[in-house]
Formats: C-alpha cells, structure tokens, sequence
C-alpha cells in the first residue's frame, strides 16, 4: 500500500530539517522494517513536506509505532521541526492511475 501524507515546517528550519534526515537512527529503522514500512520518502518545497509511504499496513504500523520507544524518542527529537500535518477527507490510500514505463510503444 502506498500512503502520501503532507506536512509542514516551522519557519526557518528547513535547512536544518534536511541535515536531521540524512540518516536516521538504525532502531528507527529497524521499527520500520519490523512494523512493515518498506520506503518512506519525503520531498520538500519551501516549508511542505510531502511524503510517500510504502507499507504492508499503514493504520497498523503507526498505532506499533505509537508504543516503540525508536519512535517516541525520534517524534521527541524531529518534532521540533514539525509545525503540523494537514489533515485529508477521505483515504490516505494512492491508488496508482498511471505509469509512463507502461505505456505502449
């Protein structure tokens, strides 16, 4: 399943923001891969963050992930830089619509 979910910085740190993602810590990401999340990329334009997802379950692994103690002491740390998430109607869910190495020739 793929998720895309939107947030936004607070003001001024989004350099610093970047410098925090270059590598995240290794009990983080093995929460990750326990919990089902496969890849989870973030873009970045001005303050908006844009993520994509990859995961088995992605209702379940954030409820996992609520109680990790990875997770509570990243969310403590990287939460500074995080102004909120925009809420979405509707499902968090992406079906794919179209892919251009599909295409005929």
């Amino acid at each position: 399943m793929r998720v895309a979910l939107h947030s936004v910085l607070r003001e001024g740190l989004e350099a610093e923001y970047e410098v925090e993602h270059e590598r995240i810590p290794a009990d983080l990401a093995a929460s990750f891969a326990r919990l089902g999340i496969r890849d989870w990329t973030i873009w970045r334009s001005g303050r908006d963050l844009f993520h994509l997802v990859e995961c088995d379950d992605f209702a379940a692994a954030m409820t996992a992930l609520d109680d990790d103690p990875a997770n509570e002491r990243w969310q403590a740390h990287i939460g500074r830089f995080v102004d909120h998430f925009e809420e979405f109607d509707g499902s968090l869910v992406m079906p794919r619509v179209w892919r251009l190495s599909e295409q005929p020739d």
